[in-house]
């Protein structure tokens, strides 16, 4: 097979990482397949300085792309799964949700100890209005400062002496190849003196998506044959899926925005499946959080994403009668 297939990612390492991981898989599964990983610039790239709060959210990240996708420049695009807004407009379609990779936050100090280490006015670096509000929650002597940039550029940073501490997904770090599961085993493992430390997910609540990522195309499937198209169907994960659906229907069911102070992490074992979410105000002075399971058929993916749907819908319309909307400033 010599058709060639075109996938457009940013031009990140993070990013193309993640593309070449799904290109990886899809030409073990289509052996010849010519595929071709496009670069594409976006605005939330070209902006390094403004908070994305400020300037239009996570969507700079996919805007680009889509447009690419609607001009046919590329055939599909590969996004982190955090980066894609709850509901997608009508004409993109998700594609392929691929393994999850691990949907936890660290803590990178240039102390071992962890959050007990950190002493009052210790700068900790991020931007995420969640894990700023999260962070302070776990250590309120903080000083929380902006960082923006690439997984490098902010490594780098906080070698420098610039922060104390940085946050950071766990998952980009995996597929950098800069920490592997051996070394996140135990907490406090030195790497080029900087120590890790893994947040409990009960409690540091990730990102909708955190971890996972996303192959996105037109709903229409302008693909290069229908071979290409049921192979890029297949790099689904059952189990990734329920866990994406449920986060991104409780998002979309409290009207939160890319940047709203969310975490909400779904994790599967054996035939259940369990959604928990931690939301903030505005202004950080209140909190709310619930959980619920419920039971995941082990059948077709179209049950597996009703049933998924309807828990995260369920916990969103239980945390909105608890005043939900009202915290994140929806009403």
């Amino acid at each position: 097979m010599s058709v060639g297939l075109r996938i457009g990612a940013r031009p990140s390492a993070l990013a193309l990482a993640q593309a070449s991981l799904v290109r990886r898989a899809l030409t073990e599964r289509l052996s010849g397949l010519e595929i071709e990983i496009v670069p594409i610039r976006t605005s939330g790239d070209k902006i390094q300085t403004a908070s994305l709060a400020r300037v239009g959210g996570k969507g700079l990240f996919v805007r680009e792309l889509e447009e690419a996708l609607s001009e046919h420049r590329i055939d599909a695009a590969v996004h982190s799964m955090k980066d894609l807004p709850a509901i997608l407009p009508h004409q993109f379609h998700l594609a392929a949700v691929p393994q999850r990779e691990a949907s936890y936050d660290v803590l990178l100090t240039r102390s071992r100890g962890g959050w007990a280490s950190m002493p009052g006015g210790a700068r900790l670096g991020t931007s995420s209005v969640r894990r700023r509000l999260q962070a302070l929650r776990a250590c309120p002597a903080l000083e929380v400062l902006p960082l923006r940039g690439n997984v490098d550029t902010r490594l780098q940073r906080l070698r420098s002496g610039n922060f104390d501490a940085i946050i950071l997904a766990a998952a980009g770090l995996k597929r950098l190849g800069l920490f592997s599961d051996e070394r996140l085993q135990s907490y406090d493992r030195a790497a080029d003196e900087i120590f890790v430390t893994e947040l409990d997910l009960h409690d540091f609540v990730p990102s909708g998506g955190q971890g996972a990522l996303a192959v996105e195309t037109l709903r229409d499937w302008p693909l290069r044959s229908p071979e290409i198209e049921n192979e890029i169907q297949a790099l689904t994960d059952l189990r990734t899926l329920a866990e994406i659906t449920a986060e991104r229907a409780f998002l979309a069911t409290i009207g939160a925005s890319c940047v709203s102070p969310v975490g909400v992490n779904a994790t599967t074992c054996n035939d259940s499946l369990r959604l928990r979410a931690l939301l903030f105000s505005v202004d950080g002075g209140r909190s709310l959080s619930a959980e619920l399971a419920g039971e995941l058929p082990a059948s077709s993916r179209d049950q597996i994403e009703q049933t998924a749907t309807r828990l995260g819908e369920r916990l969103g319309c239980l945390m909105l009668e608890r005043g939900a909307g009202e915290l994140i400033g929806r009403e």
